[in-house]
Formats: structure tokens, sequence, C-alpha cells
């Protein structure tokens, strides 16, 4: 019985198709290189010739001696300029004659020209390249003779690329012995091969992983190779769908790890590592304080020595008696500004999961909410305390005269606008870092803003004599929130007011812009700060002078509305002591 094998036949082919594939393209270049080294040469020559020619013109009428190039366009007759540009350049690479060029005097340098360097030396060069001078591509030819390098060019054109192009003509009858060929082995492998079973192709198919879908009616043999194969196929087909299956639960595995933000690890019983996401080497380095790619060297960090000892006792356990539960540990590790939470897990085939998660917002916030409370707190004490003092001093006393109790109710009332003012700070400080996206946003002219924060403060400037002054033009727009704009400016003008003194002057101005910012400058010539104070002015209640900003009304949230408002919108503040005194604050704001 004779058998087909369709490996073979297919292997034969595959073979044959290489082998004369790159046969036939080594021919084929190198015919292509040879006809286009003997078409060079032929054109190279031609040029040589013009340029013995030029030289001999040269030497003949010692135009050389002379230094008058010129007469060399007694050549023109015998070479004309439109076929070929024969250039004359010193060996210092300037260009001392060129029948293509009427103003050859001023053309730029030429020593670093390829052609140039090449003649200079290996006596001559040839290069194909664009003339910066005539704007036209030219095949170059360069030799040198004594003194000079002569070079003769050609337009690069279609006439001349057909000419160096090689002859192609043997490449279809290649083409077709390829073909004659192909359709005789292919024959001769149908003959050789009449497959040992279908079996082997199957074999082969899923050795090579190519065995994903199967013809349904495939048949086999009816006898007992038939049903082996029968049944290795089918056995096939169920590991398949179960590895299939396998496969999409590793991807959304790994998928949901890289979208997660704590680091985690697996690892085998060796304490080798099977699989990881970015954020745990980053935590690793940071926790370790060291660089490195490698998850496996959290076991000879320090920082980890906890989880070593938790692993190492917790297999030592597990040879004398079955994990019951999945083991774990929790610690956390501060560093520097950090603060992890890191937990292991062992896993009942001795695999283990460790797992870091960074806690450092969670911490600063904590502490911030803790601080801010405590704030607030203090920040409310004092006008809730005076309103309570001046009504109890009217209710505890009614036989005050009328004058005196007006008084009291008058100072209660200015501490419950202290008290309001101070609560509508606080709620528009929290409205802005923490749902500053619902500000919408729009082309919000600055110097409207300016001026109806101007006029909001105007009974304060008056009464301390202050004036503001300001260059922002009316047609300067920023992609803003109206309301937060004129907040800005209206807390800059208040700070200056409160803190600046009396018969000060303000100016605001726009001093720089880019593609994505203008940037803005507001300053005063009042008192300043102490440079110490420079770096906390942007703090929630800080005050340079906590019982002097009380009495002059100041909340202490003015500048931290200006820095978030400004940060809401991606930009950036700063403030420093100006030069004669006073305040300056820089900031930027989106176009």
């Amino acid at each position: 019985m004779i058998f087909k094998y369709h490996s073979i036949k297919w292997k034969l082919f595959a073979y044959y198709s290489l082998l004369f594939t790159i046969f036939t393209l080594s021919i084929v270049l190198y015919q292509n290189k040879r006809e286009q080294y003997f078409r060079t040469a032929e054109l190279r020559t031609s040029l040589n010739d013009y340029t013995d020619l030029t030289n001999r013109f040269l030497e003949n009428y010692s135009l050389e001696k002379e230094k008058n190039y010129s007469k060399l366009d007694s050549l023109k007759i015998m070479i004309p300029p439109d076929k070929v540009r024969i250039t004359v350049i010193n060996k210092a690479g300037i260009v001392l004659y060129d029948n293509s060029v009427s103003d050859y005097v001023h053309m730029e340098n030429h020593q670093s020209r390829p052609e140039f360097q090449k003649a200079i030396f290996e006596e001559f060069g040839e290069n194909i390249r664009h003339s910066a001078t005539t704007n036209r591509e030219y095949f170059y030819y360069a030799k040198s003779y004594n003194n000079l390098i002569i070079r003769a060019a050609v337009v690069y054109d279609v006439r001349i690329k057909e000419f160096l192009r090689a002859d192609r003509v043997f490449i279809p009858f290649f083409i077709l012995l390829f073909v004659i060929f192909g359709f005789l082995l292919r024959y001769i492998g149908n003959l050789l091969g009449d497959s040992i079973t279908k079996l082997k192709d199957f074999a082969v198919k899923v050795r090579r992983n190519e065995a994903t879908e199967f013809d349904e009616n495939i048949e086999f043999p009816n006898d007992e190779l038939g049903s082996i194969s029968q049944e290795i196929i089918q056995l096939y087909r169920q590991l398949n769908k179960t590895k299939s299956e396998l496969l999409l639960e590793k991807e959304k595995l790994v998928s949901h790890l890289y979208v997660l933000k704590e680091g985690v690890a697996f690892f085998s019983r060796a304490k080798k590592a099977i699989l990881n996401n970015s954020h745990f080497i980053i935590y690793l380095n940071i926790i370790s304080e060291e660089t490195t790619t490698s998850t496996e060297k959290i076991f000879k960090s320090k920082a980890f020595a906890d989880i070593n000892s938790f692993l190492d006792k917790t297999f030592a356990e597990s040879e004398t008696s079955q994990l019951q539960e999945l083991a774990r540990m929790q610690f956390t590790v501060q560093k520097n500004s950090y603060h992890f939470t890191i937990q292991c897990i062992i896993f009942p085939d001795k695999s283990f999961e460790i797992l870091i998660a960074d806690q450092t917002e969670q911490v600063k916030r904590s502490i911030m909410k803790q601080q801010i409370t405590s704030n607030i707190s203090h920040e409310l004490k004092t006008p809730i305390s005076s309103v309570k003092g001046y009504l109890e001093t009217v209710l505890n006393n009614p036989s005050l005269d009328q004058s005196k109790q007006h008084y009291f109710i008058r100072k209660a009332y200015v501490q419950s606008e202290r008290l309001t003012q101070l609560v509508n700070d606080i709620a528009m400080l929290n409205k802005i870092e923490e749902y500053s996206d619902l500000y919408i946003r729009g082309k919000i002219q600055v110097r409207k803003a300016i001026e109806e924060a101007v006029e909001s403060m105007q009974d304060q400037l008056n009464n301390k004599s202050i004036t503001v002054e300001d260059n922002i033009g009316p047609n300067l727009v920023v992609n803003a929130n109206y309301s937060l704009i004129f907040s800005i400016f209206r807390n800059l003008i208040e700070n200056s007011v409160i803190y600046g003194g009396e018969k000060i002057t303000i100016w605001i101005s726009k001093y720089h812009e880019d593609a994505s910012f203008y940037f803005f400058s507001y300053a005063d010539n009042g008192p300043g700060v102490d440079e110490e104070h420079i770096p906390r002015l942007f703090e929630r209640f800080y005050r340079v002078d906590s019982g002097r900003s009380r009495k002059q009304g100041g909340t202490g949230l003015g500048l931290a509305i200006v820095k978030n408002a400004v940060l809401s919108f991606n930009g950036d503040i700063s403030t420093r002591l100006r030069e004669g005194g006073g305040l300056e604050f820089i900031f930027s704001l989106p176009k």
C-alpha cells in the first residue's frame, strides 16, 4: 500500500520555491548590478573625456596662471551647457568657473561636496545629488588635476536614469522556469506521497499550534488507527477549548492587574516571579531605596525582612501539616513621605501573592482633614464667642440704655457678618478643591472681571485712598469660569486693602503669553511681609500676624481661594517681594 505524505509534498515544494527564489534573486541582483556598473562606467568615461578636454584647454592657454577662467566659455561650442555642466574648483573648494551659472563667483564653497572629497583623496569621485545652485538633480563626476578639481555633470533626468537602468529581459524567463518546475515538483510530490494518514497532518498541525479549526467531515481509515485518530482529535478539541478559556481568564487577570493602582506580584514556592504589574516595581524601588527591574529583589531587601520570615516559617510548618486556610500577614511601611500597606497571602499550592498599596494620599488627607477641622473650629470659635458675649450682655442687662444696647447688637452683627464671610469662603474653597469640574468654562473678558472686582471693593479702596492701575486690554480673553476669575482678583484686592495700608497703588498687568497661557502680575507697594512668610502665604488660615489680621477682618482663606482657583485651570501661581516694597503675585490663566 502506497501512502501519501502531504507534509513531504509541501516541504519539497516550499524548499524548491525558496531555493529557486534565492537563486533567481541572486542572478537578478548580480546581473542588475553588473549592468549598472558597466553603464555607470560608460557614463563616467564620457564625463572623464569632458574633464580631460577642459584640463587640456586650461593648460594650453595657461588660464590657471592668468587666473582668467572666463575664457573657458569658448568650450561651450564643444561642451553645450544644457547637456554637460563643467565646474572648475580649486583645492580650497572655491568655484573658479561654471558654464551653467553666470554668477559663479558668488557660489558657495564646494569643499564639503561628496564628489569633491572623493576627488581630493581618490583622484576622482562621483555622486548623485540635488544642486542648491541650479535647483536640479545631477550625476556628478569630479577629477583632480594638479591644483584644480574639474567636475563634469549631467542632469539626472529620465533619460540618464533609463540609461543607467539594467536590462531585465531575462526576469520573465526565470519566472516561467519557476512556474514550470513548480508544477512538475508538485506532480512528483503527489506521486510520492499518497498520505500515511490524515492523522500525520493533524499531529504536525498540533505541534505547530495550527490545528485551530478542523473539517467536520474529515475521514479516517475504518480500522483501529482510524478509531485512535478520532479519539485523539476529540481529546485535542476539548483541551483546546479549555486552553482558550484559561487564556481568556488570564488576559482578564493581567488586564485587571495593570489597571490596579496597587502593586501586585505572584511568586512560586521557590520565590520565582510568575506575574507582576508595573506599580509593584515602582513601589519596590521606593521602599527598598534602590533602582531595580527585578521583582525578586524584594526578598533581598531589609525593608521586606518580615515577609521572608513569614514565608520561611509558614513553609516549614506546611511540611508537617496541611494548610487549612490561606495564610496571610500585613504590615505598614513608611519611607520618607510615603506610606504603604504590604500584604502577603500564601495559596494552598505554596505559591503566594504580595500586594503593596500606596496609602500616602489617604494618610495625607486624614492629616489635612484633622488640621482643617482644627483650624475651622478655631476660626469659628472667635466670632461665635463674640456674638454670644455681646448678646448675653444685652440679655443679662435689660436696664442698659438704648444706645449701649444698639452698640452691643451692632458689634454682634459685625461678628456675624465675619462668621458668614468665613463660612462662605470655606464653602467656596471646598467647592473649588473637590468639584472644580462643575464650574462651566467659557471665553471670559479679564478686564470686565477686574472692573467688577474693583467696583465691589470701591468703598474700602476709597476709605484707604488706594489706587488701582491695570493695563489689561478689553479684548484679552481667557478660557475659564467668570465667578472664579472674579474671585481671584477680588481676593487679591481685598488682601491689599486689609494688609497693604493706606495710600498705596495696585498694579495689574499681563506681562507674557505663550501658546497655551497668559501670564499676569498683581502687585502693590504696601509694607509686604518678611521673607520667611512667603512659602506659607497660600495656606489655609495662615496669617503673618493673626491678632492684627482678625481685627482687620481677614478670614485667612483669601489667598488659598486664589491659589486653588488658578490651579483648577491648570495654571500656576507664586509670590515674591516687590522691589520698592509690597508683594507681587505671578500667575497664569489658560487661553
